[in-house]
C-alpha cells in the first residue's frame, strides 16, 4: 500500500481521536438535599450544621466522591419554621429531584421532613432529634445518640454526676421552654427529680421564641433552688442568664439542655454552666485520627467564617456523625437506592467521632452515648461519666 501525506495525517489524526471516544461520560454529580436554619430563633446553631456540611462534603469529594460521583450539596433556609422546611422538602424531592436526603437542624424540622422522606421513600439521616418515640418512619436514622428513653436515661445520668458534688442539690425549679424536645426531656427530668428525692420549688413554661426573661428570672430568684432545670434551645439560656445578672442572682448550679455551645462559653454568666454532650475537643474524643482531623480542619473554617466558637462540640459532632452515617450506608449498601441503604444501616453497626452506633431499637435508635459537660475556663469540658472526663476535669460549684 502507498502511504501518502494525506492518508498518513488522516491515519494520525483517527488515533489522537480513539482515546476520547473510548473515555465514558462523566458521572452526574450525586445531589444530596436539605435544610437548615440559616436564619430565625435557631440560626446560631445551624450554621455550625452547615460549617460541617460544607467540610464533610468537601472532605468527600476529596477521596473521589460517592461510589464514583461528586457530591453536590443543595441546602435551603427553613427559617427554623417546620412548617417551611416541610414545604422545601418537598421541593427538594419533586422539583430539585435530589438522589439523597440529609436532615435539617432541630426536632421539629427533622419530624417535618421525615414526614415528607416517608412520603417519598426516601432515607432520612438526621442530627438532633429529641424525641425517640415520634420517630416512627423505618428509614430514619438519628445521629444523636442519646438512646430510646432520654427522658428517663439522660436525667438519670445528670443527677448521678450531682449525687457525687460535696453538697448534692435538694432543691431544683425547672423552667423550660414549649419547644417540643425541650418540653418532653424537661418533663421527664421533672419526674427523674421527683424520684431521687429533689424538691421542686418553681415550674415555669414559655412559649418558644419569647426573649423576655425578666420575670421568669424573678420568680427562680425567688424559689431560691439548688439547682436551675433550664429547658433551653439556642440562644435561650443566655437570655436567661442575662435576665438573672441584671437582679443580682447567679443560681448555685445551672443545667441547660441544648444551648448554643460558643455563646454560653464566650459569656461571664455562662460558667460552670451543665449541658449534654456527646463530643467534646479534648482526649479521649480527639485520639482518634478521623476526629483529630475533622478538629484540625473545622478550627480553620470556624475562624474564617467568624463563628462566635471555633471548637468541636456537641452540634459539630452530631453533624459531623449524620454524614458519616450516610456514606457509611452507601457505601456499604454499594448503592444509592434508598431501601437498600436503609436495609444495610439497620443492619450494621457504624464508626463514627462519637463512637460505634447502631440502629436496631426502638425506633431505630441505640445506645445513650450522652455525656455530661461544663463551662471551665471559657471551653467545654465533659465530667460525666469520668472515663470520657478531660483531664484533671471534674464538677465545679459556687
Amino acid at each position: 500500500m502507498t502511504f501518502t501525506r494525506r492518508r498518513i495525517l488522516s491515519a494520525s489524526g483517527a488515533a489522537l481521536a480513539l482515546p476520547v471516544l473510548a473515555q465514558a461520560p462523566a458521572a452526574a454529580p450525586l445531589r444530596i438535599g436539605s435544610t437548615l436554619a440559616l436564619t430565625g430563633p435557631l440560626s446560631s446553631t445551624a450554621l455550625t450544621h452547615k460549617l460541617v456540611g460544607e467540610i464533610y462534603v468537601d472532605q468527600l469529594n476529596k477521596r473521589g466522591g460517592l461510589l464514583g460521583r461528586r457530591v453536590e450539596w443543595i441546602v435551603k433556609d427553613d427559617q427554623s419554621k417546620p412548617d417551611l422546611a416541610r414545604t422545601l422538602y418537598e421541593q427538594l424531592v419533586t422539583s430539585d429531584k435530589v438522589d439523597l436526603l440529609m436532615g435539617p437542624y432541630a426536632t421539629g424540622a427533622i419530624l417535618s421532613a421525615m414526614g415528607v422522606a416517608q412520603r417519598y421513600n426516601k432515607v432520612l439521616v438526621h442530627h438532633t432529634f429529641g424525641i425517640p418515640s415520634l420517630a416512627k418512619y423505618d428509614m430514619q436514622f438519628p445521629a444523636w445518640s442519646l438512646g430510646s428513653d432520654p427522658q428517663t436515661t439522660v436525667s438519670n445520668s445528670l443527677f448521678d454526676l450531682l449525687a457525687t458534688a460535696k453538697k448534692p442539690p435538694r432543691t431544683i425549679a425547672i423552667v423550660t421552654s414549649k419547644f417540643p424536645s425541650i418540653h418532653f426531656m424537661s418533663l421527664g427530668g421533672r419526674e427523674v427529680a421527683k424520684k431521687r428525692g429533689l424538691k421542686e420549688v418553681l415550674f415555669l413554661e414559655w412559649e418558644f421564641g419569647n426573649r423576655d426573661f425578666g420575670p421568669i428570672a424573678a420568680r427562680v430568684k425567688d424559689a431560691n433552688p439548688d439547682l436551675v432545670w433550664m429547658g433551653d434551645i439556642g440562644l435561650e439560656g443566655n437570655m436567661l442568664l442575662d435576665a438573672m445578672k441584671k437582679i443580682d442572682y447567679v443560681p448555685p448550679l445551672h443545667f441547660h439542655l441544648y444551648p448554643a455551645p460558643g455563646p454560653m462559653t464566650k459569656s461571664p454568666e455562662g460558667s460552670n454552666a451543665l449541658a449534654v454532650t456527646i463530643f467534646e475537643e479534648h482526649p479521649p474524643f480527639t485520639n482518634s485520627g478521623v476526629a483529630a482531623e475533622f478538629v484540625r480542619t473545622f478550627n480553620e473554617r470556624a475562624a474564617q467564617a467568624g463563628l462566635p466558637d471555633t471548637h468541636v462540640e456537641v452540634q459539630a459532632a452530631a453533624s459531623y456523625s449524620a454524614w458519616q452515617i450516610l456514606e457509611a450506608g452507601v457505601r456499604g449498601a454499594n448503592s444509592f437506592d434508598d431501601r437498600k441503604i436503609a436495609d444495610f444501616l439497620r443492619k450494621n453497626k457504624v464508626d463514627t467521632i462519637q463512637g460505634r452506633l447502631r440502629f436496631d431499637g426502638p425506633g431505630n435508635y441505640g445506645d445513650d452515648l450522652m455525656k455530661i459537660k461544663q463551662v471551665q475556663g471559657g471551653t467545654w469540658k465533659v465530667i460525666w461519666p469520668t472515663s470520657f472526663a478531660a483531664p484533671g476535669a471534674s464538677l465545679q460549684t459556687r
